[in-house]
């Protein structure tokens, strides 16, 4: 069985990277058993399933279910790096939000916690539209419908593993094929277009590395379906952009109506105030806040 590591940086906590992957027994694109994850990837054209277990100051990881090359165990390894976010440096975050009163509670309860993505941007961009206007249950359901209809699936000591459905599977699917599962009419049709807009070429992951967050936004927001909020959260859980920042979020609106006491939640206009002084750090100040809830 072959095995890797991976170093950790000193903020990285694997029990709250595990509680974030548990939210939902409903999710189908990992599991988590006896503290560790399982994750099943498509490399150099073959399934590949791993797991995940935290040990000191590194991640073991071993292959469970196929044997990549040295270039496919690269492709793994960055891949996990992306998805739990070991790259960021978040020394400058914990000592602007150590004297802040908003902050500084969060950061010592959650030390260590960081943005868990989603390093395929059109799976990012499919789960925010999911997500848009119900609540994270029935958002985690549509996405269990969809991944077990139309994704990959390989059985491992019997036990299903999937892939998200590919943009040129969900391209030539018709609304109806949606409907069935459930989506909105809108929401379908957002999905299949967006689809058909990686398809075309019109959209992707490597047309918008390199990009300022502004830059990045605006190309994203050119596609039918993909508003500010659904750009920013995958700007933030894709590309790691530390001052992307979903204003319109409803449950930031609420983290800060709890922890200031308010008797009702803050106006947009409030919260950009309160945010000038997250500046550069705003997705992560945005997701602590959403731990708080």
């Amino acid at each position: 069985m072959t095995r890797m590591t991976i170093s950790l940086p000193d903020e990285f906590s694997f029990p709250l990277t595990l509680s974030f992957l548990e939210r939902s027994p409903r999710e189908l694109l990992h599991r988590v058993e006896k503290k560790k994850i399982l994750k099943l990837l498509s490399i150099e054209g073959s399934h590949v399933l791993f797991s995940i277990q935290g040990s000191g100051k590194q991640l073991r990881l071993e292959m469970l279910h196929g044997e990549p090359s040295p270039a496919g165990k690269k492709v793994i390894a960055q891949y996990v790096r992306e998805w739990l976010d070991l790259d960021t440096d978040l020394k400058p975050f914990y000592f602007l939000a150590r004297t802040d009163a908003l902050l500084s509670p969060l950061v010592n309860e959650y030390r260590g916690y960081r943005i868990v993505g989603q390093p395929d941007l059109f799976e990012s961009l499919v789960w925010a539209v999911l997500g848009q206007q119900i609540n994270l249950a029935f958002a985690f359901t549509l996405k269990q419908r969809f991944v077990e209809k139309f994704g990959e699936m390989i059985e491992v000591s019997q036990q299903q593993y999937f892939l998200f459905p590919s943009a040129h599977t969900v391209a030539e699917l018709s609304s109806e094929a949606l409907l069935a599962l459930q989506f909105s009419r809108q929401k379908a049709a957002y999905t299949i277009g967006i689809a058909q807009a990686f398809v075309d070429g019109e959209l992707s992951k490597e047309k918008l590395t390199g990009m300022t967050l502004a830059e990045a936004r605006e190309e994203l927001i050119r596609i039918k379906g993909i508003g500010n909020w659904t750009a920013n959260y995958a700007l933030m859980k894709t590309f790691r952009y530390p001052d992307a920042f979903p204003l319109e979020d409803a449950g930031l609106h609420n983290a800060i109506k709890n922890q200031l006491g308010l008797k009702s939640k803050p106006s947009p206009e409030r919260v950009k105030r309160i945010f000038k002084k997250y500046k550069g750090w705003e997705a992560y100040a945005t997701l602590y806040l959403w731990k708080s809830l």
